[in-house]
């Protein structure tokens, strides 16, 4: 399948480093080449979005004249790192779509972003053969390691862009000193577009200016407006050649151009497919639309021995069973604060906001201070901090959960995206550490880590340690997951459930041996142990919904057995894994042991994920078959 838009358009560009205005030549030529690169980013994320692989269009977008005017500076002058450093990552977009310019990649490939196996991940992941040069995804973490990169070749100018989101970040403050300290040769390109996930930094951040912040700190800042070509240009110029550190802010609304997506919340993520197809129809670009409009998406559904075929998502029913808590709560604002670090919607607390706006701070993209405000509120008893966002920034926030154990806090956090399923935004996003928030020591510690199978056990789960004291950490999928059926065909966490923290629970009695899981493994296990059961392999699976408390009763069951199998999609150096083995070992019990979950980086996509680790269904069963020696 070919590229349906024409780069050989597109026409290198190369600019001396003293250089300050345009010609009216190189200008009609940098117009075209936005022109080219801004509609391709619009057609193959759209692309990717009608494959149901979602993705992100407008920041990438938006960056596309001064990433352009820099290239052209970096082709032209050796002084200039030839890096587009980003630490947006959510904009890997424009590095994919210059990889392919600067002929790394072929343009065909731009139509399998995101796909698993083609190298197109949901972030930049370093690949210095296919034209991508560095990492990163989590917001505020590339600009001290550009200042690395800067003191190893201090006569090299770095350059590196951000976002009045990723200047959110408190590492950004400590680098942007460093930077100035040390006089280094760094240059930030910020796009400020008044925009992140959940909302307007303008609306929810009042006082906050990334301009004067960067001012503040002692950089050389020069703001204008992003889409004056000739004043961009002349702003680079002036940042390049500068002493020391400089900031060249770029003022835009969001997606600027694309009717349905312009300054709205909305243009950070994926462009509809929809309004893909409107702005490229009215561009003359017909086989881009074609390919838009006549996309197949397979129809596809996975449906599991001992769970039901419909699903729900624990991640967004977290916010609804607050909401039911906090419905009969009176003086709520007293006794309970929501802080959102950004994603609200990702994490269920926009249903919070929308009922109960007096409880809630939109606290923008500050994850460390967001925890530990929770945590004060927090810390005296009948208060507590509610606390939302992915499971990879957990490890963003240990030293402030250990501040906030120590304060005896009280802080109910909720950690969505655990894990590794249908993560195409790949190895930077995964989940995979969640109990590097089991770091007390355990003398009278009463932090708790709760991993619920499906929706249902969610709403036992939360009611029963609304209001327990200190800290508790609820992990949710991206993915949707089935329920958990009884033998007898009921739901295993319906009606008559009762919820027991610490206490793990017996899903299938077995004597072959037991597998031992959480959360949404726990579904692919029984399908597993189902198959087993049905060839006359007594197989048993127990829920470990509680995951660092020890249940006696059912380590003795487990230990008495011929196998012990653990399987999670944490990481093996660090998860449940490392950790049961030893408690059985504490007790004089010794089974067969054996223990899965993630090892390898993600290859992109979204349920080719597991597969990928060596956790699918058929992979549990092997491992099983294994152990027995079947």
């Amino acid at each position: 399948m070919f590229f349906p838009i024409d780069l050989h358009q597109f026409v290198p560009q190369r600019f001396p480093l003293n250089q300050t205005t345009l010609t009216d030549d190189e200008r009609r030529t940098l117009l075209a080449n936005i022109k080219v690169v801004r509609d391709s980013l619009i057609f193959f994320t759209a692309y990717a979005n009608a494959k149901g692989l979602g993705g992100h269009t407008g920041g990438a977008y938006d960056i596309v004249p001064e990433l352009l005017i820099i290239d052209a500076f970096m082709k032209g002058n050796p002084e200039i790192h030839p890096v587009h450093f980003d630490e947006a990552g959510h904009r890997v977009a424009i590095q994919y779509m210059m990889a392919v310019l600067n002929g790394y990649r072929d343009a065909e490939s731009l139509l399998h972003y995101r796909e698993y196996g083609h190298g197109y991940y949901g972030h930049p992941e370093r690949d210095d053969a296919g034209g991508v040069f560095f990492s990163s995804g989590r917001l505020g973490h590339l600009w001290s390691y550009v200042n690395g990169v800067a003191e190893a070749d201090p006569a090299k100018i770095l350059v590196l862009f951000g976002s009045d989101g990723s200047q959110m970040e408190g590492d950004d403050a400590e680098a942007a000193r460093y930077a100035v300290a040390r006089n280094l040769k760094v240059k930030l390109f910020i796009d400020d577009n008044d925009v992140t996930i959940a909302g307007h930094p303008s609306q929810y951040m009042a006082g906050y200016d990334v301009a004067r912040t960067l001012a503040g700190h002692g950089l050389t800042v020069d703001a204008g407006d992003g889409e004056d070509l000739d004043a961009l240009f002349a702003r680079i110029s002036r940042a390049l050649a500068a002493d020391g550190p400089a900031a060249v802010i770029s003022r835009r609304p969001m997606a600027v151009g694309v009717p349905g997506i312009e300054g709205l919340p909305k243009g950070h993520d994926v462009i509809p497919v929809n309004l893909a197809v409107d702005y490229l129809q009215a561009r003359g670009y017909s086989e881009a639309v074609a390919l838009l409009q006549n996309y197949a998406s397979p129809k596809t559904r996975t449906t599991y021995l001992g769970s039901t075929p419909e699903t729900a998502k624990n991640r967004d029913d977290f916010g609804k069973i607050v909401c039911d808590i906090l419905a009969g709560m009176d003086e709520r604002s007293r006794k309970v604060i929501v802080v959102d670090s950004d994603l609200e919607g990702s994490c269920g607390l926009h249903h919070i906001r929308k009922n109960f706006p007096e409880v809630y701070v939109h606290a923008g993209i500050m994850e460390r201070n967001n925890f530990s405000v929770a945590a004060g509120f927090g810390s005296e008893p009948g208060r507590q901090g509610i606390f939302g966002t992915f499971a990879a920034f957990l490890e963003m926030v240990v030293s402030e959960i250990t501040m906030a154990r120590l304060n005896n806090a009280n802080v109910l956090a909720h950690f969505s995206h655990s894990g590794v399923d249908d993560m195409a935004d790949n190895t930077c996003h995964f989940g995979i550490n969640n109990f590097f928030a089991d770091n007390a020591l355990a003398e009278g510690d009463l932090t708790r880590l709760y991993f619920p199978a499906d929706a249902l056990q969610l709403k036992a789960v939360l009611p029963t340690i609304f209001n327990d004291p200190g800290l508790r950490f609820v992990f949710s999928t991206r993915s949707a997951t089935p329920f958990i059926l009884k033998e007898n065909g009921d739901k295993f966490y319906g009606d008559g459930y009762v919820f027991t923290p610490g206490r793990d629970e017996i899903i299938r009695r077995g004597t072959a041996g037991y597998v031992v899981s959480y959360g949404e493994m726990l579904y692919r296990c029984l399908d597993a142990v189902e198959q087993l059961r049905a060839e006359g392999i007594d197989v048993g699976l127990i829920n470990k919904t509680t995951l660092n408390a020890c249940d006696e009763e059912m380590l003795a069951a487990v230990g008495a057995g011929p196998f012990a199998l653990i399987v999670e999609s944490q990481n093996t150096r660090t998860g449940l894994g490392i950790r049961y083995g030893t408690w059985l070992l504490e007790r004089g019990y010794a089974p067969k042991y054996a223990a899965m979950g993630t090892s390898r980086p993600g290859h992109g996509g979204l349920d080719e994920q597991l597969p990928h680790q060596g956790l699918a269904v058929a992979d549990i069963k092997n491992r099983i078959t294994t152990l027995i020696g079947a």
